[in-house]
């Protein structure tokens, strides 16, 4: 996979990779569509409007439903879905953390309860590879071991060791399906060690020599501090080859994603925009709004003033806020878009800065606007 650093400002980088269904270019934050699509928008929708080009979509929940078989018979998730995209989808590990005592975790793989009807399933390196490969994302991530953090060393060691186990099983797999066929599915590893340096350190170095496409940061925003993520990811990111493209799983905010890539990331998902508008938060260029304040029942501006996003363009905050009130479901559609728009927009804007040597200034200028609500 060719990946092209087109400019860096320290350590924050502007780059391009080519994937089966088209150019990704970086920074990039990717909306998150659990089952295939994102929650109250269309596949046409993200095309058309949103005009994302690589979205995650989640191997555990498209395992459940509607399964593989589906996959298998409709040509993948792409032609299912109708998106023209690209699709990155995760190995369900982290699925399996959230779930809790509904799973187990095992030297050779994690078993789990269907959280639909109560059925066991249990999957390994390659069970995870395979499902991937019927749905046929773009992207591919290898089955880990998340530790929940606080985590001590022992923890720390298992969660290290148990991934790049599974890694190596992984890329061995990968590597001999291209025997039979092309592949254009490319394969992703994930560094696990909590804030601890040398966890990190290790997992990193162990990964690294299997020659993955790109490298995960995971293990982070799941109960540490935020400055113990933002140390953490001062040195991990350094552990990290410069030549593949890095991502940070599972987060975060706005401020979150630009601190990150401050300090070399160049990948990013979260459920926090779209979650967010479900529950009436909005993000704005000059912070949150909380929609349901009766303040807006009579605001007839757009929800921000500087967005070109499809809500903003055509309706108010009054509107907005009549819907959220009225439990209208076209509410939720209408303000996934502008959230989702507004991370996407955030994106766009960085790479400009980053690639025109204002980038600074930018993340500057930015973090003092969305601190002012």
């Amino acid at each position: 996979m060719q990946f092209i650093i087109e400019a860096t400002q320290n350590k924050a980088r502007a780059c391009r990779f080519t994937l089966a269904h088209g150019v990704v270019e970086t920074p990039i934050f990717m909306p998150v569509g659990t089952q295939g699509t994102l929650k109250g928008i269309d596949c046409v929708t993200a095309n058309t409007i949103l005009q994302t080009h690589l979205i995650l979509a989640n191997t555990y929940h498209l395992y459940l439903r509607p399964g593989i078989e589906v996959f298998l018979k409709a040509g993948g998730i792409h032609q299912f879905a109708r998106f023209n995209g690209n699709y990155l989808t995760d190995s369900g590990g982290f699925q399996a953390f959230s779930m809790g005592t509904q799973a187990k975790t095992e030297d050779i793989g994690i078993a789990f309860r269907s959280h639909i009807d109560g059925s066991k399933h249990f999957f390994t390196p390659t069970k995870a590879l395979e499902i991937q490969y019927a749905i046929n994302s773009d992207i591919m991530m290898v089955l880990d071991d998340l530790a929940a953090l606080p985590a001590n060393r022992s923890r720390l060691l298992d969660s290290v060791t148990r991934t790049t186990h599974w890694a190596k099983q992984s890329i061995a797999y990968h590597n001999s399906q291209k025997n039979a066929k092309e592949i254009h599915n490319r394969l992703f590893a994930i560094m696990q060690g909590g804030v601890d340096y040398e966890m990190r350190k290790r997992s990193a170095n162990e990964l690294c020599t299997l020659d993955f496409d790109g490298y995960a940061i995971g293990g982070l925003a799941v109960g540490e501090s935020q400055t113990e993520m933002y140390d953490c990811l001062d040195y991990a990111l350094d552990f990290l080859p410069t030549n593949k493209p890095r991502y940070l799983m599972g987060v975060g905010t706005p401020q979150n994603l630009l601190e990150c890539i401050e300090r070399g990331v160049d990948m990013f998902d979260c459920v926090m925009p779209s979650r967010n508008a479900r529950n009436a938060c909005i993000f704005t260029s000059e912070g949150k709004i909380h929609i349901k304040s009766p303040s807006y029942k009579t605001d007839f501006s757009p929800l921000d003033s500087q967005c070109q996003c499809y809500t903003c363009k055509n309706y108010t905050r009054s509107y907005l806020h009549h819907l959220f009130r009225a439990k209208e479901l076209s509410y939720h559609s209408l303000a996934t878009i502008h959230n989702l728009f507004f991370y996407l927009q955030l994106m766009r804007e960085s790479r400009k800065a980053i690639l025109n040597g204002y980038w600074k200034e930018y993340k500057k200028n930015t973090l003092e606007k969305l601190s002012n609500h």
